[in-house]
C-alpha cells in the first residue's frame, strides 16, 4: 500500500498541473497493490501496473472530455475493476 501511495504522488503532481486533483478510495488502493504485486518479482512491476489500470484510464476520460481543468476524478473499484468519477466541486469542497 506505502508503495502504491508513493507513486500516486507522481501522477497527482502531473495532474495537478491542469488543476485536476486525485483521491483514491482505500478499496482502489488495495486493488492496484494487488494486480501490481508478483510473487517472483515482488512489487517491481507495480508502476506498470499503475500506468495501464490507472494513469491511462484518466488519460483517455481527458481525452473523452469525461474529466476536465479543475476537476476531482475519484477513482475506487466496481465489478473487480477500477471505476473513475467526477465529482462536483461543492461535494470536494465540503470533505
Amino acid at each position: 500500500r506505502e508503495i502504491v501511495q508513493l507513486q500516486i504522488v507522481r501522477l497527482e503532481k502531473r495532474l495537478a498541473e491542469r488543476n485536476m486533483s486525485l483521491k483514491l478510495a482505500d478499496a482502489a488502493v488495495d486493488f492496484l497493490a494487488e494486480v501490481g504485486y508478483d510473487p517472483v518479482y515482488g512489487a517491481r512491476p507495480l508502476k506498470r501496473a499503475i500506468q495501464r489500470e490507472l494513469e491511462t484510464q484518466i488519460a483517455k476520460g481527458i481525452l473523452r472530455s469525461e474529466f476536465n481543468d479543475g476537476d476531482t476524478i475519484f477513482v475506487d473499484v466496481e465489478n473487480e475493476r477500477l471505476s473513475f468519477q467526477r465529482l462536483p466541486l461543492e461535494l470536494v469542497m465540503a470533505k
